[in-house]
C-alpha cells in the first residue's frame, strides 16, 4: 500500500482561501442553481412567481458583473474541512496554533475587504448583550480527519431567512417521512425564499441529523438530470417523489404561488438506533452560497470565476402598463386602503427602515412615554438591514428581511406610532394581519434574492436613528421606481394564502384543504 508523502499547509494559505471563498459566493451563484432555476423561469406559468424569478435572475447577473454580494444578509459562516491524516501545518503561532482561529481569519478578512464589503450579522452572547462581532466571526466550524495528505475546504454562508426554518423531529420508526415533509414545508411559509432546496438528514442522533441536512446541501443540484435519466435506487426515487409533491403545494416564487417551490430536493442518511428515527429538515434560499477548494500545499485554493455566458437572457424591468406608481411623500391612508391585493406598484419618495431591534427599542422608548428619533406618521417602513456601500455607492445591496418576525410589532407600529404601511419579505401571520386590516393598513411584498436589484433604486439614503445599531439602524431611504407587490390588503386578504391555494388546485396533485 503507498502511503501519500506527507503534505504541509501553511496557515496563510488557509486563512487567504477562506477569505477568497466568501468574497466569491457573496456574488457568484453557483452554476448548477443558477442553469436549474432558469429551467424554472422558463416553464413558471405563474404571473407572479415568473416576474420573482425574473428579479432574481437579474439580479444574480448584476452581482457577477459587479461583484457586490447577491443578499443583503450575507450570512453565518458554516465551514467544513475535511482533514488528510498525513497533513502537517505551519505559519498558525500568529493564531495562538488553532486551526479555528486561522479559519476565523480567514472569515474576517473575507468580509472587510474594502472592494467587496460583506454585512456583519453575527452576535455575541446569543441570549443577553446580543452585540455585533463587527466582523462576523465566529464561524461555525466542523472538522473531520479523513486519509489523504490534502486540506479539503468547504465554505458556506447561510443566510438567517433560511436558517431559521429548519425543521427537526424525532420521528417513530414507522413514521412516514414524506407526509411529515408535506406537512410540515407549508408550515415555513416564504422566509426562506423560494425556490431553493431542501436538505433532509435521516438518522444518526439529534444533531447527527440536523449536521446531514447541513451538508447535503452543499451537493450538486441534479433534479433535472435525475429525472431524465430516472432513478437508480430507492433514495433516488425518494427525492423524486419529494420534489414533485412539494411542488405539488403550488407555494411558488417567494410563497406567491406557482409551479416551482424546490429545484432540488437532497437525501444523506445514517445509521440509527433501533428505536427511533431523527430526521431534520433545512431550506437553502435564492441566495444559495457554498464553495469547496482543496488545498495540496502549494499555496492557497482559488475557485474559478464561471462565464457570464451561463445566466439567461432574462433582464428584469418594470412593467410600466401593469404597475402603479405611487409617491411616498404625499401617501394618504385613503390611498393605501385602495390597493388590492397583487398590485405591483413602483415606490417613490422617502421611506424609513427598522427590523428586529430597532422594534424593541421603539417599543421600549413608547413604554417609558419617551419621544422616539423619527416621526413614523403616514410613513412607510421597510425591514431591511443593508450592506455597507463601496465606491460611488449610497448604500449596499438592501434586499427585504423577513417580514413575520415584526408581527407582534405590528400593532404597536400602525396604533401608537402612525404608520400606515409596511416593506418586508414573505408573508405576514394572522396577528399582523388582523391589525393591517383592523387600521386599514397594507403590508407590501419586496422580492427576497434581488437586494443589489432592490439597492438601484435607493437614490440616497441616511441614518436618522438608533446609529449605534449598525445594519439595524434607522435609515431614512429616497427610492426612485422600487419594485413591490400589495401582499396584504386593508381587508386582510393575503396573496401568500390566495396564491399557493389556487397554484395547488390548478396543480391537482395534492387536495386543498378546505378552510
Amino acid at each position: 500500500m503507498n502511503t501519500p508523502a506527507p503534505t504541509t499547509i501553511h496557515a496563510d494559505h488557509l486563512v487567504e482561501s477562506v477569505a477568497a471563498a466568501l468574497q466569491y459566493i457573496s456574488y457568484y451563484h453557483p452554476a448548477d442553481y443558477i442553469t436549474h432555476l432558469a429551467r424554472a423561469y422558463e416553464r413558471e406559468q405563474s404571473a407572479a412567481a415568473k416576474d420573482a424569478i425574473a428579479q432574481i435572475l437579474t439580479n444574480s447577473r448584476q452581482c457577477a458583473e459587479g461583484h457586490r454580494p447577491l443578499c443583503q444578509d450575507t450570512g453565518i459562516v458554516n465551514v467544513f474541512l475535511e482533514v488528510g491524516m498525513d497533513v502537517r501545518w505551519a505559519g498558525f503561532a500568529p493564531f495562538g496554533g488553532s486551526l479555528e482561529n486561522a479559519v476565523n481569519e480567514g472569515v474576517r478578512r473575507g468580509y472587510l475587504n474594502k472592494d467587496n464589503v460583506l454585512r456583519a450579522s453575527v452576535l455575541a452572547d446569543p441570549l443577553f448583550e446580543r452585540k455585533n462581532t463587527k466582523d462576523n466571526t465566529p464561524a461555525v466550524i466542523h472538522t473531520k480527519l479523513v486519509p489523504g495528505n490534502k486540506l479539503s475546504v468547504t465554505v458556506a454562508a447561510k443566510g438567517g431567512g433560511s436558517e431559521n426554518k429548519s425543521k427537526f423531529i424525532m420521528m417513530n420508526p414507522s413514521d412516514s417521512l414524506v407526509d411529515w415533509v408535506l406537512k410540515t414545508v407549508p408550515t415555513m411559509g416564504a422566509g426562506w425564499c423560494p425556490p431553493g432546496m431542501l436538505g433532509i438528514g435521516v438518522g444518526g442522533t439529534a444533531e447527527k441529523a440536523m449536521l446531514l441536512a447541513k451538508e447535503v446541501l452543499m451537493e450538486p443540484i441534479d433534479m433535472f438530470d435525475l429525472l431524465a435519466r430516472g432513478p437508480g435506487n430507492k433514495l433516488e426515487e425518494l427525492r423524486i417523489e419529494l420534489y414533485e409533491k412539494v411542488n405539488a403545494l403550488g407555494i411558488g416564487a417567494q410563497g406567491l404561488g406557482g409551479l416551482t417551490t424546490v429545484l432540488d430536493v437532497k437525501i444523506a442518511t445514517y445509521p440509527t438506533h433501533a428505536a427511533g428515527k431523527p430526521v431534520a429538515m433545512i431550506p437553502n434560499c435564492a441566495a444559495t452560497r457554498h464553495a469547496h477548494v482543496v488545498l495540496d500545499g502549494s499555496g492557497p485554493a482559488y475557485m474559478e470565476p464561471p462565464s457570464l455566458d451561463l445566466w439567461p437572457k432574462v433582464n428584469w424591468a418594470p412593467d410600466e402598463k401593469t404597475s402603479k406608481r405611487v409617491d411616498l411623500n404625499t401617501l394618504t391612508p385613503a390611498e393605501v386602503a385602495s390597493w388590492k391585493p397583487g398590485d405591483t406598484l413602483l415606490l417613490n419618495g422617502k421611506m424609513l427602515t427598522g427590523r428586529d431591534a430597532a422594534h424593541k427599542r421603539i417599543q421600549d422608548m413608547l413604554a417609558k412615554g419617551e419621544k422616539l428619533p423619527v416621526d413614523f406618521r403616514n410613513r412607510v417602513i421597510y425591514y431591511v438591514g443593508p450592506v455597507d456601500p463601496v465606491r460611488d455607492e449610497v448604500v449596499g445591496p438592501a434586499g427585504p428581511t423577513t417580514a413575520t418576525r415584526m408581527d407582534k410589532f405590528t400593532e404597536m407600529m400602525l396604533a401608537q406610532t402612525g404608520l400606515i404601511a409596511m416593506i418586508g419579505k414573505a408573508e405576514r401571520g394572522p396577528v399582523a394581519i388582523e391589525a393591517i386590516r383592523k387600521h386599514q393598513s397594507a403590508y407590501l411584498m419586496a422580492v427576497g434574492g434581488a437586494a443589489y436589484l432592490v439597492a438601484k433604486a435607493i437614490k440616497g439614503a441616511k441614518v436618522v436613528g438608533f446609529a449605534d445599531l449598525g445594519m439595524e439602524a434607522i435609515y431614512e431611504f429616497d427610492v426612485k421606481d422600487m419594485p413591490v407587490t400589495v401582499a396584504v390588503s386593508a381587508d386582510g386578504t393575503s396573496v401568500h394564502n390566495t396564491g399557493p391555494r389556487e397554484w395547488q388546485a390548478r396543480i391537482g396533485k395534492i387536495p386543498v384543504a378546505v378552510a
